[in-house]
């Protein structure tokens, strides 16, 4: 679905559980520069990315850059395949990174986590690190799409990013947010370890003027974005 000149959600679907969850992945749209795919879903679903990328008019050798909002294996969890097939410049949080290279495992492959959750333990087994080109730091701006500004939002996780689309005033928010039917959420709490600086981080995007928010787990947000903001930030803020 295109939201804007500059941005396109692809909704990701996946079976768990014998339900249907899905992803919104983002793709950054810039003529000058060549697309950008924020997050890559779970292991296995670079076929279904690049379907969407077809009906777009577009490959995988078409994407440009690859952005991880963070490490978890619903975001990172296709990259290894679609970095080796589109040849595309990996970015990630700096404080993020070192999870994605292999310098250390990702939260979802540690051995703690594993003796909680046994059921990651086969998406842990097909993990394969990748190596992150760029490094991204709170603040700065990206020469894409008139603009996107990286915004540390850790709490989910401890390097976790936002993008803000500064001309179209659009909010990539990975897991710092969600949605459900249109009405903004803060952070799941079962998946967010740091819930004070989970709030902290939403109250910082408050300073945002925003028209949208993408978020990965629940889609799109359009009505009263700025209002819907504060009012989770107020939510979080009394927890």
């Amino acid at each position: 679905m295109r939201l804007n000149d500059d941005l396109v959600v692809l909704p990701l679907s996946v079976a768990r559980n014998g339900q249907s969850i899905v992803f919104n992945l983002s793709l950054i749209t810039d003529a000058a520069h060549g697309p950008t795919l924020v997050d890559t879903g779970v292991p296995g679903q670079a076929s279904a990315i690049a379907a969407m990328l077809s009906e777009l008019g577009m490959e995988l050798r078409d994407l440009r850059r690859i952005i991880l909002t963070h490490q978890d294996h619903d975001h990172i969890g296709s990259l290894a395949e679609l970095a080796q097939l589109s040849g595309a410049e990996i970015l990630a949080g700096a404080d993020e990174a070192d999870a994605i290279d292999g310098t250390v495992l990702p939260r979802f492959a540690l051995p703690e986590t594993l003796a909680q959750r046994p059921e990651l333990r086969e998406v842990a087994a097909q993990y394969r690190p990748t190596p992150v080109d760029m490094r991204l730091a709170d603040g700065q701006l990206l020469d894409l799409a008139g603009g996107v500004r990286v915004i540390f939002t850790p709490g989910h996780t401890p390097g976790h990013i936002s993008l803000f689309l500064e001309r179209s005033r659009t909010l990539i928010s990975g897991d710092a947010l969600r949605a459900d039917d249109g009405r903004l959420l803060g952070p799941n709490p079962a998946f967010t370890p740091d819930p004070v600086r989970a709030a902290a981080s939403v109250q910082a995007l408050v300073a945002l003027d925003v028209a949208a928010i993408v978020c990965y787990h629940g889609g799109l947000v359009r009505e009263d974005a700025n209002g819907q903001l504060r009012r989770v930030a107020q939510e979080l803020a009394g927890a």
